[in-house]
């Protein structure tokens, strides 16, 4: 493709992504691979490492998936480089390589990341919205940051805002808004919700408030299995569910669990899991790797191979279980099951 055809390709699949009652997503997902074999360098090499540049491709079992590590290390796009205004980067830990997510455009990261949120939760005018990410905060390049922003912007709440330390400022408006009778939507990275709660403050109870972790203890707490993580946050916010956002810097794409840590999967987003065993391999078993096909990455890579075990429930359900015990600690949402 030229240059001008590669921007019109992003603009119609975004426009089609966003338009989700439009997508058929096996037809959409072997398209999307027609054109990413050709136009993106870095997954048409991996695929021709594994001898299967030449095999012919007619089912999404025949899809080979990218390591996720190859972003830490390469510029994983399709097209040309002077087409990617900027990226988003991973957290990791102190003297890690980061995983760089390089995007086409951040209007449509964010107009995505709202839809997929009100498609769960309804509008976001009728939240306010109260960020709790320090660790995000502290560092540039961080798409969670950049989507709470949009959430807060768009809630167009004069209480909605960042939330850094300052847990003194943040009790005051969660104990104010208890007294409304308005939805509130509290995102937060794990260690800082318990941080929160171990204040020593005695929340009122709001049956209108969202507590949803974004997982990530960020090398400051111990990790917990989510069970007894969901349990003391349940019963530091008096709520009767803890929420959950399952994301990370290498999709585009979301998904959010309303309870019990079983996500749902927006139109764009399916899973597939793979050999614990044997990485190049499908499992038919219940549980295994996760492999994502996310239908937003049109403009990098649509088929990555994560570092989560997970569990399959039915087609457009998933439990994350946990992580790979080689694999290093990310600011995602990673909770040991």
């Amino acid at each position: 493709m030229t240059n001008i055809e590669t921007i019109k390709y992003f603009k119609s699949f975004g426009e089609r992504i966003l338009d989700s009652n439009s997508i058929d997503f096996e037809q959409s997902a072997l398209e999307l691979y027609s054109f990413q074999i050709e136009n993106n360098y870095i997954y048409r090499q991996y695929v021709q490492a594994r001898g299967l540049i030449n095999s012919k491709v007619k089912f999404i079992e025949d899809i080979p998936f990218l390591p996720i590590g190859f972003f830490k290390n390469h510029q994983v796009i399709s097209g040309r480089k002077d087409n990617f205004p900027g990226f988003f980067s991973s957290s990791g830990t102190t003297g890690s390589i980061t995983s760089k997510h390089y995007f086409w455009s951040e209007e449509f990261y964010r107009k995505h990341s709202l839809q997929l949120f009100e498609t769960e939760y309804g509008s976001i005018k009728d939240f306010h919205v109260l960020a709790l990410l320090p660790a995000y905060l502290e560092r540039k390049g961080s798409s969670l940051v950049n989507m709470a922003e949009w959430f807060i912007s768009q809630s167009e709440s004069k209480h909605s805002g960042f939330y850094l330390y300052n847990h003194e400022e943040l009790i005051s408006k969660l104990s104010q808004l208890a007294l409304s009778n308005e939805k509130v939507l509290l995102l937060g990275v794990t260690f800082a919700l318990l941080d929160l709660i171990e204040s020593g403050v005695f929340f009122p109870k709001n049956e209108n408030l969202i507590v949803m972790e974004t997982g990530g203890m960020k090398g400051r707490r111990k990790e917990m299995i989510r069970q007894e993580l969901h349990q003391i946050l349940k019963e530091g916010f008096r709520v009767s569910r803890i929420h959950s956002e399952y994301g990370m810097t290498e999709l585009m794409s979301q998904a959010y669990s309303k309870e019990e840590g079983i996500y749902n999967l927006p139109p764009c987003m399916r899973v597939y899991l793979r050999d614990t065993n044997d990485p190049l391999s499908w499992s038919d078993r219940s549980q295994g790797g996760i492999n994502v096909i996310d239908l937003a990455n049109f403009h990098s890579c649509a088929f990555i191979e994560t570092q989560d075990l997970g569990r399959k429930i039915g087609e457009n359900k998933i439990e994350v279980l946990g992580r790979f015990d080689n694999s290093e600690v990310r600011g995602c949402n990673l909770l040991v099951n």
